[in-house]
């Protein structure tokens, strides 16, 4: 049996974690921290670090502060992760998660990280180049910060697909927007991103089955569309697929996006069906939910999760689109 492919993410504004537990949470008042926890993250360092907990190869680049790589680097070492980023002066920057448990609910406040420059860009355009001999896989994740052109999301990928190579886009407002324009394999928005990107509101499963399906004629293959407990949508121009999650005890929803995302990456180059692929993505989006930072549980647990996934075929409808002009390769 071939190996499977090595996995690179590309990770351009890096961020630390800090999940802080105040049981209820009241602006404009004394709060009292009850735990706290930091954990490296950014979208693409949490896909990779999920990937790594899924058994996969994995190469983690992007920019990284310098001044607090620490905790990266330690995360990197420890999960066996190829370290490629591109060292930049300044801090990374922080998000902080107040989490009410109270409540429940859960409060964000994220910080801007270091401007990039054109010599950091081009420096990161040699690191990716070294990675394309042996990484067939590339997921582009994450903001894009101060320095970096509107146009380097669809540049890159245009530049990843000539050399032959999957990409995947996870972004948001208008880094996605111009990131579809170049057409990647798959991309995963939540409900609210794929609003915003298709500029209208979604009110049902069908408005956004039928949003979803006009993206796969601007040449994409397959989208996720992430609904919280609603479960998922995983939209190809030959399926549609409803995946439903069992209820589980939610510690924290960071990271459960970039989870679901990296379960459908490890099915997809493992040659699975998309039904099954949609039920690791959901497992793995279920564990991130037990777990602070960006971690699974133990395979037991997440093969546990996947046997209790429903996933529905949902049939298509008279507003279909037509064909993407991309291969769905395998699932």
């Amino acid at each position: 049996m071939n190996p499977m492919p090595g996995i690179a993410t590309i990770t351009l504004n890096p961020a630390i974690d800090q999940s802080v537990a105040i049981p209820g949470f009241a602006a404009g008042s004394v709060n009292r921290v009850a735990w706290e926890q930091s954990d490296p993250g950014g979208k693409g360092v949490n896909v990779a670090s999920f990937l790594a907990d899924l058994g996969c190869r994995v190469a983690v680049t992007g920019l990284l502060g310098r001044d607090n790589a620490g905790v990266f680097e330690q995360l990197f070492s420890g999960k066996a992760m190829s370290d490629a980023f591109v060292r930049i002066p300044g801090n990374n920057r922080v998000n902080i998660k107040i989490i009410d448990e109270v409540t429940p609910s859960i409060t964000d406040i994220n910080f801007p990280g270091p401007a990039a420059t054109p010599e950091h860009l081009a420096e990161l355009a040699r690191r990716i180049d070294a990675l394309l001999a042996d990484h067939d896989c590339f997921v582009i994740s994450g903001s894009v910060p101060v320095g970096v052109p509107a146009t380097y999301y669809p540049d890159l990928i245009r530049r990843l697909k000539m050399a032959g190579k999957r990409v995947l886009l996870d972004s948001s407002g208008e880094a996605l927007r111009a990131g579809i324009t170049a057409a990647p394999w798959a991309i995963k928005p939540n409900l609210a991103e794929l609003e915003e990107l298709v500029d209208a509101r979604l009110p049902d499963q069908a408005a956004v089955i039928h949003a979803a399906r006009a993206l796969l004629v601007r040449g994409l293959a397959c989208v996720l569309v992430s609904m919280g407990r609603d479960g998922a949508l995983f939209v190809t121009a030959d399926a549609c697929l409803h995946a439903m999650p069992p209820e589980v005890t939610v510690k924290t929803t960071v990271g459960a996006g970039d989870a679901m995302l990296a379960g459908f990456i490890a099915g997809s180059l493992r040659g699975w069906s998309l039904a099954d692929c949609a039920r690791l993505a959901t497992a793995s989006a279920l564990g991130a939910l037990t777990q602070i930072g960006p971690r699974l549980p133990a395979a037991a647990i997440i093969e546990s999760f996947m046997a209790q996934v429903t996933v529905r075929q949902i049939a298509a409808t008279a507003d279909r689109s037509p064909a993407s002009s991309q291969s769905t390769g395998s699932f």
